[in-house]
């Protein structure tokens, strides 16, 4: 038997009240502002604009440089997408350290690995998602923003984990438990991390969605894991469209029945 005294039994109440407070909820909370992570591609622009403009989030931007290939080219899309949909703020994140970290672990970061034309390990970054997760979850936590979102979809999660929902309701739980006494104070308030996964939302469906508010702008997203390859009479960049994500792009386009007004560059 098991004798709990008053100091026990207040810590109970305490541990009680923490977890109804932090429960597992990965759903969307009501409208308010919201920090999105967005890298310029397709999944994370559709996603801001569902957000915005058919949920009415006020959106702040979260842009990341881990060291990628892409870099320059996400950046540029993701400020031309931030106009767009008229963000509250954009913060663009320099964590280009990460590139030594990583090492030769992914060939996004390490350039002198070919880039893969279908699914393998060498596309995943190490735990890159729970990486761009808490930093914009301090960033909402510091503005009382209750949601941060990325552009995982339903297709992601049968090769990513950090994509799944069950990732993201432990990720949510966890960040929330590492504010959980300024959170039951009152001082912040409970954050909620969703993706379109966590609504069932695959590539296709979520690049509808995209459609439905962009139009054709969406086309002007980039989704090339490359930095790209130059048209040789118009010098802009042109998506390499044989990597894995260019490929999955096509796919999901047709599967929505759009016309790819995608600019791709041709095969040698």
């Amino acid at each position: 038997m098991i004798y709990l005294n008053s100091s026990h039994l207040d810590n109970l109440d305490h541990d009680m009240c923490l977890l109804e407070l932090l429960s597992n909820d990965t759903q969307l909370s009501k409208k308010g502002p919201a920090v999105c992570i967005v890298s310029g591609g397709l999944d994370s622009i559709c996603t801001a604009a569902y957000l915005t403009r058919e949920k009415g989030y006020e959106i702040y931007m979260l842009t990341f440089m881990y060291g990628q290939r892409a870099k320059k080219i996400e950046i540029k899309q993701s400020r031309h997408f931030a106009k767009i949909l008229n963000v509250q703020k954009q913060h663009v994140i320099d964590i280009s350290f990460m590139k030594d970290l990583y090492g030769m672990t992914n060939s996004l970061t390490d350039r002198r690995q070919p880039l893969a034309e279908k699914f393998d390990y060498s596309i995943i970054v190490p735990i890159r998602n729970a990486i761009f997760i808490t930093i914009a979850s301090a960033w909402a936590l510091s503005i009382n923003a209750k949601t941060v979102s990325y552009g995982a979809h339903l297709d992601d999660i049968r090769f990513y984990p950090d994509c799944r929902p069950e990732f993201i309701k432990s990720i949510t739980h966890t960040l929330n438990l590492a504010e959980a006494d300024s959170i039951r104070s009152g001082l912040r308030q409970k954050i909620t991390v969703w993706s379109p996964a966590v609504d069932g939302i695959d590539k296709s469906k979520l690049l509808s969605i995209g459609y439905r508010n962009l139009g054709d702008e969406i086309f002007q997203t980039w989704s090339c894991y490359s930095s790209g390859k130059k048209d040789k009479s118009t010098r802009d960049l042109l998506h390499c469209g044989i990597c894995e994500s260019c490929i999955n792009r096509k796919l999901a386009i047709s599967k929505a029945g759009l016309e790819d007004k995608t600019h791709y560059a041709k095969k040698d």
